[in-house]
């Protein structure tokens, strides 16, 4: 099963009028949690990040919600441990905005599921080295195109991207 087709049969590519999380307007909208729930499409995300991993990262972190199931997928596919950053430090407990086994100077692959200004993506890899951690890589299912490659270029990060959405629309 392609990707791209996947995404599009299981209704995760919508077209309309749209508010993304970046405050910006769009035409379409990639909804991966809707993709992401489906065993054989979550199951052909990690296959298709595991084939583009050129160095097996110490760590793979996932943000709160939307990229965790995906982090897993690529975990479990990959035996490489999961990290699971929060967009808030816990009021309780250890107080952690980073959940998991991360020792000082271990290199971590952000997985992300859509690209769009990078913002969101940009305050994990900030919290992940702010505790120690190398970030260099963030792989996400959908660049939108939308600057968020070049936001992150600008952070020292790079974009690994499974699919543009030049090709997505395509």
């Amino acid at each position: 099963m392609e990707l791209r087709q996947a995404l599009a049969d299981c209704g995760a590519l919508r077209f309309g009028e749209f508010t993304l999380a970046s405050g910006e307007k769009s035409d379409y909208y990639v909804d991966i949690k809707k993709a992401s729930t489906r065993p054989e499409i979550l199951s052909l995300i990690a296959a298709e990040m595991d084939a583009r991993l050129a160095e097996r990262p110490d760590r793979i972190a996932g943000v709160v919600l939307g990229s965790i199931p995906l982090a897993t997928a690529l975990c479990l596919r990959s035996g490489v441990p999961l990290l699971m950053v929060r967009k808030e430090r816990k009021a309780h407990g250890t107080g952690s905005s980073v959940e998991g086994d991360l020792q000082e100077g271990m290199s971590v692959l952000v997985v992300e599921d859509v690209i769009t200004s990078a913002g969101s993506v940009i305050e994990a890899v900030d919290q992940l080295r702010s505790q120690g951690a190398a970030v260099d890589t963030v792989m996400a299912v959908i660049d939108r195109e939308a600057g968020g490659r070049e936001a992150l270029w600008g952070e020292g990060v790079k974009l690994e991207a499974l699919l543009t959405a030049s090709e997505l629309l395509d």
